[in-house]
């Protein structure tokens, strides 16, 4: 089974859910796909035994082929080819790794090489199975890093996904072919408005989903008000509560000064596995 986890907007408490869900489980496989800020191991604090290059196949132009012909400029759908004379400008940043322009150079002057774009680490936490990805400053694209994170996922653990924030084509990347989307939100105007945007989003991608309410409040009553009347399923509530903010802000999970929370998250878990048999 893989559970994401996602939130419309950051800071909502979506890495504290991820990481506090994985330990509570047995046979778990907790993927950082949050590449741009990962900071579940902040939390986990996973052993860290393996490092692997994350790259990305890009053009490389022999000038000895080229007759500047401008078929990879043509076909590029992301504009990262400009035709100057007698000169080919790659903007390797823009190029989505496509393929066009080395399969449809009539020259046979395109081919394609390997450019790094971060590096995949592999740990492990007692039962849990860590892995997480770094995407290096500068990059401006995170979902080929996401899908290499997600290439780890091993079908005999329950995968949890710690998703980017927002609903772009990152957290997208990330929480396609979930079987169960947990959406972390909070009380706030912004977070209710973007926990919509994250709704919609999941909704189109056909994922079933649940939210958690991170800092709630006992009487509000206009949250409240709302789940019941879209009949979204509140799977959790945790509480606005600074001995909570405390471990938080020294990286220990609450669950390890919280027992209860260990039960409450494993009803949660069952929960999820109910609703996904009734939805196969």
């Amino acid at each position: 089974m893989i559970i994401s986890v996602a939130s419309g907007k950051g800071g909502t408490g979506k890495t504290t859910v991820a990481v506090n869900l994985a330990l509570c489980l047995e046979q778990a496989q907790l993927l950082d796909c949050d590449v741009e800020e990962p900071n579940a191991q902040i939390f986990l604090k996973a052993d860290i035994n393996d490092r692997k290059p994350a790259t990305v196949r890009v053009p490389e132009i022999d000038y000895k082929k080229c007759n500047f012909c401008g078929v990879c400029q043509d076909v590029c759908a992301y504009h990262a080819f400009a035709l100057l004379p007698k000169k080919v400008l790659f903007f390797p940043q823009m190029c989505h790794s496509c393929g066009a322009c080395s399969l449809l150079c009539p020259q046979k002057a395109i081919q394609e090489i390997d450019r790094p774009i971060g590096e995949i680490e592999i740990g492990q936490r007692n039962s849990i199975r860590f892995i997480q990805g770094k995407l290096t400053v500068g990059e401006t694209m995170a979902p080929p890093l996401i899908r290499q994170v997600k290439s780890y996922i091993d079908p005999a653990f329950t995968a949890i996904i710690d998703a980017p924030p927002g609903t772009a084509c990152p957290m997208v990347t990330a929480v396609k072919d979930s079987d169960f989307c947990i959406l972390v939100t909070e009380p706030t105007p912004f977070g209710m408005n973007d926990l919509q945007l994250a709704i919609e989003t999941v909704q189109k991608l056909g994922i079933p989903y649940g939210v958690v309410m991170n800092r709630a409040e006992p009487d509000d009553l206009r949250t409240r008000l709302y789940f019941k009347a879209h009949d979204i399923p509140v799977l959790l509530k945790i509480p606005f509560d600074r001995k909570i903010a405390e471990l938080y802000s020294v990286g220990i999970p609450f669950i390890e000064q919280f027992p209860e929370y260990r039960t409450k998250f494993q009803d949660l878990f069952l929960f999820i596995l109910d609703s996904t048999k009734v939805a196969a």
